[in-house]
């Protein structure tokens, strides 16, 4: 059973069995291709429910279309809203929060899939103070791309707070039609390069084509930067953005503690994928998947000798995850060097074993609520950001070890 808990009241429900739900909506530990959708927009996913749950959940809050949260070193977090609002949120010793909006922020490309996305601290912000954001840019006429900019973060004493000099870094270029497939997830790696997940906007094409920095997973210094040592550094600007491609709708992003690279993202009609992520590695989109096209046409399957970096771990039918993070904490010590993925149509938070250079499968527990965050505090605790769209709020969860 699932314990939520607010202002001292406790509900408790029932985990629905696997074999009790519709097969046209779940499927248990299958790998056949299937009707699911990989799309954040579609609301049927896979997952295996277990008869009990290893966590306490409290909700703590709730936001507008939340999408993102980071913690400051001082406990407090910022939390994006999609409409454009940042939030520096404020967590009480009784449970309760409090929040103040953030002035300064980009005006962002509202609707579908765009808005403000990604918030990230710089690796040296006790001394720099940088923000980091992505969101939706709108372009000529009815393109958008997405886009990422650094800002300093400044808290007056009264409680209020602000950006400060912001600077776009880094866009998708070219900007094109349509709201969905922007990525723009940032993670800093250990040799303190910015890496970026850039959508192929629902275009296809993109992910193969060099000189469109669309469906890549793009390498920049913390200033914008190309760095020397990127694989295409000297054939072109566009070219040199890019650390690995062949991707289609890359929403998460992480480091484990070795300094390996995980990606994440959605596939077409199934096929989400978990991937590493190797320099000048191609990843196949859209010659080759685990899922197939929406209008049926199929796709060919990952294979030996294909020429492409097959997934560690592929979901069929979809699971359609929203983030990743890599769990480091000593809260859940049996967990310590996992990934942790935020599912949006399976409504799921989902555990994936990682071993060096392997992966593999090994709990998902329904959350009744699109997942599109997950993050780790700064005692261990795991916080989740439900998704908060159509019209609904999306609350902020707590995570912690039944007592």
């Amino acid at each position: 059973m699932i314990q939520f808990m607010m202002n001292g009241v406790t509900q408790m429900h029932r985990l629905t069995l696997c074999a009790a739900l519709p097969l046209a909506l779940i499927a248990c530990n299958s790998s056949d291709k299937a009707v699911a959708s990989g799309d954040e927009t579609e609301a049927v996913a896979a997952i295996s429910p277990v008869d009990t749950i290893p966590f306490e959940t409290s909700v703590v809050g709730q936001f507008d279309e939340p999408w993102a949260m980071t913690f400051l070193p001082d406990g407090r977090a910022l939390v994006t809203e999609k409409k454009g609002k940042l939030k520096l949120v404020t967590f009480a010793a009784d449970g309760k929060i409090s929040s103040v909006d953030v002035s300064g922020t980009p005006t962002v490309a509202y609707g579908g899939q765009g808005g403000l996305g990604d918030v990230v601290l710089s690796p040296d912000f006790v001394n720099d103070g940088y923000v980091y954001l992505s969101f939706a840019e709108a372009g000529d006429g009815d393109t958008s791309g997405a886009a990422v900019a650094r800002a300093k973060l400044v808290m007056a004493n009264d409680g209020a707070a602000s950006l400060k000099d912001m600077q776009v870094l880094w866009r998708q270029e070219p900007k094109v039609s349509g709201k969905g497939h922007y990525g723009h997830r940032i993670a800093f790696g250990p040799d303190g390069m910015m890496y970026i997940s850039s959508g192929e906007r629902q275009k296809f094409d993109p992910a193969q084509d060099l000189d469109q920095n669309l469906g890549k997973v793009i390498r920049l210094t913390p200033t914008g930067g190309i760095p020397s040592d990127n694989p295409m550094y000297d054939q072109g600007r566009i070219k040199a953005q890019a650390w690995s491609w062949g991707h289609r709708n890359p929403l998460g992003l992480a480091f484990d503690n070795a300094g390996n690279l995980w990606e994440l993202e959605m596939g077409p009609k199934g096929g989400d994928e978990l991937n590493l992520v190797k320099r000048g590695a191609n990843y196949g989109y859209p010659k080759v998947s685990n899922g197939d096209h929406y209008d049926g046409k199929d796709i060919p399957d990952h294979a030996p000798g294909d020429g492409f970096e097959p997934p560690k771990v592929f979901w069929n039918p979809a699971i359609s995850p929203g983030s990743l993070m890599i769990y480091s904490g000593d809260l859940f010590p049996a967990w310590k060097g996992s990934a942790f993925i935020g599912a949006l149509g399976a409504q799921a938070l989902v555990r994936v074993k990682l071993g060096g250079d392997t992966a593999e499968k090994a709990d998902n527990w329904t959350m009744e609520g699109r997942i599109r965050e997950v993050e780790q505090g700064p005692d261990g605790a795991i916080w989740l950001l439900e998704d908060g769209a159509r019209g609904s709020k999306g609350r902020l969860l707590k995570l912690t070890p039944p007592k």
